[in-house]
């Protein structure tokens, strides 16, 4: 199989992907603060990096990969939402959360390896800020425990801008009990009634930052091979979290490889509320099927920005009508069990070029729909599933894919008029039959006369 290149934000080029150990491939993606619905912010990473996962599994085999993708269920966002309606922090936790899950299957996302939770290791991060003020590199001040970045020269490394650039750039908090404006909280006092954690230095609650360096560092290692998130983590988040695992354990490299997915726009520009353009996953999949979403995903490399347009769903849309429409032709065809194409693999294998990849499922899609031979339709249909499942593409039964799961319709009433519309046709009755269409039409079904007989699907 084809070496894999990835472009590594720490060196800022793409780089020959080594493993520290390639009997145990290590990957950490940053995951949701569980406080509301996803958006599609939320959900391109999960999406990119699941292809990546796939690879992984491909490569080096299942047994041998470890992907961790966690969840911070502790955070000041979290305690406005429970400010603002009144429920319980552990309701609105586990409610996001089931939202969340419930929308990453419908993604076809597959689950990683360990997904924790950030109150469930706040002993490891009380353990990681005592290493960090044991070397040097953080301080107490008015009840805060802080990261002192002046005691770390590497700190901006991986964003690439100098701490002056930083500082001006991003939303800092200047405040007195800082020695450095880019100094970031490590362990914060909690009010009496908010919650928090007794420690050495009273009542209180992690830092954002801390949280991830603490769950990687636990399931992963002090070293591992890469990590992964949004370019809007980048600052400060990212930054944070490498100089504090750092910090606390010299002579590490924390991660490898840090990779991220590029920003995502609507239409152009930033997603926003105060736009108008904000949209949350479920939001849109009630209107499109998820694995659109993910199609579009997909179109565009990973590292560039996302645009998204309702109008590009659409065309998602169609793709997919395509691609199952191919699979709805050909489903008196036996298919085998096959590995996926070499082109479709050097494609992924080259910093996960899924735009180049889908290209190839196009070809066989094309290919399938001009083969007559038995034998070569099998052997097409087989190698489609196959490198569509590298993508998360084409999981479902085609038949449901256009005509919906039984529930979502009532096939008796649809059948009932097209054998309707069948015997207004022999009698010569179009008018009948044109209206029996038109009302099927309506409905969101649509038919097509083959000479098999007249099939059905939803629009």
């Amino acid at each position: 199989m084809s070496e894999i290149y990835l472009h590594n934000t720490l060196s800022q080029k793409k780089e020959l992907f080594t493993p520290i150990d390639d009997q145990n491939v290590r990957m950490y993606v940053c995951g949701p603060t569980v406080y509301d619905r996803a958006h599609l912010g939320n959900a391109r990473p999960p999406v990119v990096y699941d292809v990546l996962y796939r690879l992984f599994i491909l490569k080096y085999g299942k047994e041998h990969v470890t992907y961790v993708s966690n969840i911070t269920d502790v955070d000041d966002k979290i305690l406005k939402k429970h400010e603002q309606t009144g429920k319980p922090i552990r309701d609105i936790t586990e409610e996001t959360y089931r939202w969340y899950i419930e929308d990453m299957q419908k993604l076809n996302v597959l689950s990683p390896n360990f997904r924790p939770r950030a109150t469930e290791y706040i002993a490891e991060m009380i353990a990681l800020i005592e290493k960090l003020l044991e070397n040097g590199h953080a301080y107490i001040s008015q009840n805060q425990v802080l990261f002192d970045v002046d005691s770390m020269p590497s700190y901006g490394a991986l964003s690439g801008r100098s701490l002056k650039e930083m500082v001006a750039g991003a939303r800092i908090d200047v405040a007195e009990y800082k020695k450095n404006p880019a100094d970031f909280i490590l362990w914060k006092p909690s009010e009496a009634g908010q919650v928090g954690w007794d420690s050495p230095w009273g009542y209180g609650r992690p830092g954002w930052h801390l949280e991830c360096s603490a769950m990687s560092s636990k399931l992963l290692g002090n070293d591992f091979d890469i990590h992964g998130g949004g370019a809007d983590l980048i600052f400060p988040h990212h930054e944070n979290e490498y100089a504090q695992s750092c910090g606390a354990y010299p002579n590490t490299h924390f991660a490898r490889y840090w990779v991220h997915t590029g920003m995502l726009m609507v239409s152009g520009v930033k997603m926003s509320k105060s736009l108008g353009n904000f949209y949350t996953v479920d939001e849109v999949i009630e209107k499109y099927p998820p694995e659109a979403l993910r199609l579009l995903f997909l179109t565009t490399h990973y590292h560039q920005p996302f645009n998204f347009t309702f109008e590009g769903l659409s065309e998602a849309k169609k793709v997919l009508d395509k691609f199952y429409n191919a699979l709805l032709k050909t489903a008196d065809v036996s298919t085998r069990k096959k590995e996926p194409s070499r082109k479709l693999i050097d494609a992924l294998s080259d910093d996960l070029n899924t735009p180049l990849a889908l290209s190839y499922i196009h070809e066989t899609v094309n290919l399938l729909n001009k083969a007559e031979d038995s034998s070569n339709r099998a052997e097409l249909k087989s190698q489609l599933l196959a490198d569509a499942y590298m993508l998360g593409l084409l999981y479902q039964n085609p038949t449901v894919w256009f005509k919906g799961k039984a529930e979502d319709v009532d096939v008796g009433q649809i059948e009932a008029l097209i054998a309707q519309r069948l015997e207004a046709k022999k009698n010569k009755d179009f008018a009948l039959a044109d209206k029996i269409r038109e009302e099927l039409k309506e409905k969101g079904i649509v038919l097509e006369d083959t000479p098999s007989g007249t099939m059905w699907k939803k629009a």
